[in-house]
Order: C-alpha cells, then sequence, then structure tokens
C-alpha cells in the first residue's frame, strides 16, 4: 500500500478547507469566523470566499489571525464556465498567493485549476453532488488533486453531501484523485439558520509542522484522511492483508473495484485485520492500465464516518 501518512515523520493537524466569511457570502466577518475554528480545536482553517466579480474578487488575507498553536492557509472558492449541466464549476484552492489575478475572459476551469495548481494550491473540485457535476467534467480537470467525498453544508441543507459515488467512478476507471470532507460553512445559511453549518467534516493532515506551507506540501501529496468524527490511528498492511487501527467503531469497509468489498462489523472495534487478496486477485480481472486500489470508510455509533484516501496496490 502507497502513499499511507501515517508511518511518515509528524503528526496529524486538524482542519477545514471550505469556509466562508462576509467577505463573500459568510455571515460572520472574518477574525469572528477563524476564532470559531481555533476556539473549538481545530489547528487550522483556510478562509475561501468566492472568488467572483459580485464580491470583488475576494482572497481573504487571514495571517493575522495566527497564533502560536493555530494557523491558517491562505486560499478561495474559484468559478469558471461551465459544467456540463451549465452551471459555473466551483473549485476550491487552498495555498493560493494573495496576488493570484483574476480569470481572464474565456478562461475554462481546466485553465484555472491549472493555473491555480502552478501556483502552489491544493485544488478541490467542490460538493460534486450537490450540483450535478459528472465523472466527465471532473475528467477535464486534470490538476485537481482531490474531491469533496463529504461537504457538511450540502449534508445539512439538501442531503446531497456525499459524493462517494463520483470519487468511486473516477478512480475505478483509473483517474487518480483524493478525496476530502469540509464544511463549506457560512455561519448562518439564509436557507438554513437554525442549523449550524460548521463543525461538520473535516482533514487531519499528517506534517512535521503546523505550518502553511507544510500542510499544502502534505495535501497535495496525499497525506491526509477526511472525516466527520472517527479517527484513523494506523493503517498498514503486508502482502495479505490490511490492520485498521481507529477510535472505536461499529463498522469497517475495505472497497475498490466494481463488487470488490471486504467489510467487518462489530461494537466499538478498534483494530480491525482484512484480506487483500480479492482486490489483488479476486474472480475479477484486473485491468493492469486502470490498476487495482482499495480505499476504508469506518463508521461509529453515531453514522460519522471517516474515508481514507484511494490506496493503489501496486
Amino acid at each position: 500500500m502507497n502513499r499511507l501518512p501515517f508511518a511518515i515523520p509528524g503528526r496529524f493537524w486538524r482542519g477545514n478547507l471550505h469556509t466562508h466569511s462576509s467577505s463573500s457570502d459568510g455571515q460572520l466577518g472574518p477574525a469572528e469566523t477563524v476564532a470559531w475554528y481555533r476556539d473549538h480545536g481545530y489547528d487550522f482553517v483556510a478562509l475561501t470566499d468566492h472568488f467572483v466579480r459580485r464580491f470583488g474578487y475576494p482572497i481573504t488575507d487571514t495571517r493575522p489571525f495566527r497564533t502560536g498553536g493555530f494557523t491558517t492557509v491562505i486560499g478561495a472558492e474559484l468559478h469558471a464556465p461551465r459544467t456540463e449541466a451549465g452551471n459555473l464549476w466551483h473549485m476550491v484552492a487552498v495555498g493560493l498567493p494573495l496576488d493570484f489575478a483574476v480569470p481572464e475572459p474565456g478562461e475554462t476551469a481546466p485553465q484555472l485549476a491549472a493555473r491555480a495548481a502552478r501556483s502552489g494550491a491544493f485544488v478541490v473540485v467542490a460538493h460534486p453532488a450537490y450540483y450535478g457535476l459528472t465523472v466527465a467534467d471532473v475528467l477535464t480537470v486534470d490538476a485537481a488533486h482531490a474531491l469533496e467525498i463529504y461537504n457538511g453544508a450540502s449534508a445539512l441543507a439538501y442531503e446531497m453531501g456525499d459524493s462517494s459515488h463520483i470519487l468511486d467512478a473516477l478512480i475505478s476507471g483509473g483517474r487518480r484523485i483524493d478525496a476530502c470532507a469540509t464544511d463549506d460553512a457560512h455561519f448562518g445559511h439564509p436557507e438554513f439558520p437554525e442549523y449550524p453549518d460548521h463543525g461538520l467534516g473535516w482533514v487531519e493532515v499528517r506534517a512535521e509542522e503546523n505550518d502553511p506551507e507544510a500542510l499544502v506540501a502534505a495535501l497535495r501529496a496525499g497525506h491526509f484522511y477526511a472525516s466527520e468524527g472517527p479517527k484513523l490511528l494506523d493503517v498498514s498492511s503486508d502482502a495479505d492483508e490490511a490492520v485498521i487501527s481507529t477510535s472505536p467503531v461499529m463498522k469497517v469497509i475495505v472497497s475498490g473495484r466494481s463488487e470488490q468489498y471486504e467489510c467487518r462489523y462489530g461494537v466499538d472495534l478498534t483494530e480491525t485485520r482484512v484480506p487483500l487478496k480479492v482486490f489483488r486477485n479476486g474472480s475479477f480481472e484486473v485491468d493492469p492500465y486502470h490498476g487495482s486500489y482499495v480505499r476504508i470508510t469506518v463508521v461509529d455509533a453515531h453514522g460519522k464516518r471517516a474515508w481514507t484516501n484511494p490506496i493503489w496496490l501496486g
């Protein structure tokens, strides 16, 4: 199993990558928004206000809100024409320079994503299930490092927060792309003001320092996992099985291409061993071009999930 973050130097840092402030359509100012995450056990946050003309193309400068134990990463939610459904694209870019240029007339989503990635940013396809993004859409954006497997605001408001089916379709076809969970917080969205749209989904990033550059480098390298509750403490393997150590969960699912699954169920599972033979060989012929992979989902007693990135076997 490659690219697993658990054994590399450093520790996990908890952060939200998709957040809005009053610099665009969020309800709180940047300082208040950052303060909520700092005061609720997060190690970092990225404010990703909508980078569109309506709001003056903001890239919110959050450097003044960094403290000794908490940091911020500069970012924005980028938009460009048009998806197959005719909508503007939504792409989160974390680690942007403050002087990132506004889109040129006619700049497409693939071009905008590539420009953001060249600037050093970690580029995420935002909430695909929410606005009807297709697999064909995502395949055009070669520069995207990840997509949101879970978007808290979309789940809260519309029951459209889970995009795991799009991830599976992509990686089954050979597209190597990671998966993150986010809030997409607005702190009082007009459509559901009575429900908190923050603290719902996050990433745990493995890095040696809680430093913006180190965090972005780790994200781009895939050294993270996504969660809405459970902790993944360790995932390791040999040729025959994976060993998955977690906070207490009731379900561990290892999934691969097509109908390849291994599931384990119990009460307060904390160490789970799962054979890998079906994913390497199994009853289905593995296309050597697309490759064989697994990804791991765990579910706790409250129905909250955590997800590894796709893990490519060989």
